[in-house]
């Protein structure tokens, strides 16, 4: 009832990417675009779950581990009301998002990775987490002194360098339309 309710298939949209990649902005957008044409979405942004739902954890690989999980557990419990859930979140090892489509759940998984060389990361960087990592000010920054390891496998490439927002968008539609997720037009 819900799925005809809705008009949509419940699905976790997985964003991963170095910090400044275009994650968020992409992920907004998109929420966005989708609310646009009528469907219930909502986004968890990295940032805004370790100010509140995961504000006392850190930056360890333990804490990294357990930041993941906490967003998938919200992303399937978000799926289970029919909602479309978009998480845009670093999730710099294949481990941890591995983690993540366990519990939400392959079937209804997608993984986009916003890719994009560290270069210009750091070039977008306006709050000056890249220049504090390479001054030794702070530790475990995804790119400088904690690794990333790029998906092999995303169902979705996105070259943030050489696209725009509003394109990315349309890529992630087309890919949406295509596995019958979104059922309208926009």
């Amino acid at each position: 009832e819900r799925l005809q309710r809705l008009r949509q298939r419940p699905v976790t949209i997985w964003f991963i990417g170095l910090p400044r990649s275009g994650k968020s902005s992409i992920a907004k957008a998109l929420e966005r675009a989708l609310f646009d044409i009528g469907l219930q979405v909502h986004v968890l942004h990295g940032e805004s779950l370790r100010n509140g739902l995961n504000s006392d954890l850190g930056f360890s690989g333990a804490d990294r581990w357990e930041n993941q999980r906490r967003a998938a557990e919200v992303a399937r419990l978000s799926n289970e009301i029919g909602l479309i859930c978009i998480v845009s979140t670093v999730s710099p090892l294949k481990a941890d998002r591995e983690q993540a489509k366990r519990i939400v759940g392959g079937e209804r998984f997608l993984t986009v990775y916003c890719n994009a060389p560290l270069s210009v990361c750091e070039d977008r960087d306006t709050v000056g987490l890249y220049k504090k990592a390479r001054a030794g000010e702070i530790r475990n920054v995804t790119g400088i002194d904690a690794p990333f390891e790029p998906p092999g496998n995303a169902e979705i490439l996105l070259d943030t360098d050489q696209s725009t927002i509003s394109d990315c968008v349309q890529t992630i539609l087309r890919e949406l339309r295509a596995r019958e997720l979104i059922k309208v037009e926009g």
